[in-house]
């Protein structure tokens, strides 16, 4: 089959290496796509905000699936217009991705559905926002309802930092993201993530993972799109895998095909593993980065088959995906300022990285050189039997790269490694 990739960074990076490697796969093409997955793909310059154009380049090059990657254009309808030309996507169509564009419709189905998530109220202007704190604790989490890239998300320790970060949403801060915020009680316990893909009926579990979302080491900093993840989380036990699916993934399925906004794609549940069980965070409608990167690492199955398989709604069919006993950790190089402004244009010399593989997220060749080209910028992920030995090869990877105005957390995996020692 020929495939179209949509996306740029490290995720479709990883989703590429991994569908190139299908036997019945013929030609992938990307688009945008990077250096990176320049390797496995042919890189088209199409712009995916215009679906027709899409659509004409699928008949044009008989692409029988597309991938979508990011988040953006499953919002924005593109999985909804391809379908509509008789093209199998995978993905969410935009009704189902509001699952991620909009915080407050995943709050309101949680509290249709009945599923476990923390307290909340939804405002629209910033006098009800800020006369709503009144019932929260602190610290509090103001987040804001949109799409924001990751960062859309502000743990406010004190009531002025609460309200400053609901000004600083209402005034713009976030784009349009921002022009409704949602404040949440704070959670206490460990955060994990929970992939599962479904095609509207049928639902296969595709394991766990956990991010690091702060910039600084031991978790301080602001928020950021996620400087590395391990796979598996095994914090995540099987009983709470179990409750997670039965709980929170399944209901999410059931109520939105009862609704007319079937799901099809894969389902990524960020979770706080509280005193009262597993609650929802957060869903996001595509898979995560940079867990995709450590899913991919693990996974044995065909990728290609599994995926065409949900387009067509046949994923009933297909056997339960394998995957390697080994953990694999990846490790985010960002680039100076990230993740406010990065510094763009620094140089990049891979080394000897060894057995570890290195997915580009934001680089670009300015001649024949790599230069940083975003904020993350390179995701450098190995395996072994342990944490502790996965993160050991790994850095041992980042450490024989040269990418002086590059920077990372050097404690990917700290809390498992903590227990690892015990």
């Amino acid at each position: 089959m020929n495939i179209l990739l949509v996306g740029s960074g490290g995720r479709e990076h990883a989703l590429c290496w991994k569908l190139a490697q299908s036997p019945q796969v013929a030609k992938v093409f990307a688009a945008p796509g990077n250096p990176g997955i320049a390797e496995h793909a042919t890189c088209v310059d199409l712009a995916v905000t215009d679906h027709a154009a899409v659509a004409v380049f699928c008949a044009t090059n008989a692409i029988d699936l597309v991938v979508i990657g990011p988040e953006a254009p499953l919002v924005d309808g593109l999985a909804d217009s391809l379908r509509g030309h008789g093209i199998a996507v995978f993905g969410p169509s935009a009704k189902a991705a509001q699952l991620e564009g909009s915080k407050g419709f995943t709050k309101a189905l949680c509290d249709r559905a009945d599923i476990p998530t923390a307290r909340y109220v939804r405002a629209s202007h910033i006098a009800e926002a800020r006369a709503a704190l009144a019932g929260f604790g602190l610290p509090v989490v103001i987040k804001a309802d949109g799409l924001a890239a990751g960062k859309g998300v502000i743990i406010a320790e004190t009531l002025e930092e609460a309200e400053d970060a609901i000004g600083h949403m209402f005034a713009g801060g976030f784009g349009e993201a921002g022009a409704e915020v949602v404040i949440e009680e704070f959670m206490r316990g460990e955060e994990v993530s929970f992939f599962a893909i479904t095609d509207g009926s049928a639902i296969v579990a595709l394991g766990s993972a956990q991010d690091h979302k702060r910039v600084g080491e031991g978790d301080t900093g602001p928020n950021t799109g996620g400087m590395g993840a391990y796979s598996p989380a095994r914090v995540l036990t099987p009983a709470l895998e179990a409750e997670v699916m039965a709980r929170i993934i399944a209901p999410t399925v059931a109520t939105l095909a009862a609704e007319g906004m079937a799901y099809s794609g894969v389902l990524f549940a960020g979770l706080m593993l509280t005193d009262q069980g597993p609650k929802l965070i957060e869903y996001n409608c595509r898979f995560g980065d940079p867990e995709c990167q450590v899913l991919m690492m693990r996974l044995e199955s065909d990728l290609a088959a599994l995926l065409l398989a949900t387009a067509e709604g046949r994923l009933a069919e297909c056997a339960t995906p394998r995957f390697s006993d080994d953990v694999a950790l990846t490790v985010v190089m960002a680039a100076t300022g990230y993740p406010g402004a990065p510094a763009k244009g620094g140089a990049i010399v891979l080394g000897d990285t060894g057995a570890a593989k290195v997915f580009h997220a934001g680089t670009a060749l300015k001649g024949e050189a790599l230069v940083a080209n975003g904020g993350r910028v390179l995701n450098v992920t190995a395996t072994g039997a342990t944490v502790t030995a996965a993160r050991n090869a790994a850095y041992a990877a980042v450490d024989a790269i040269d990418f002086p105005t590059g920077f990372c957390r050097r404690d990917i995996g700290w809390r498992e490694v903590a227990r690892e020692e015990r």
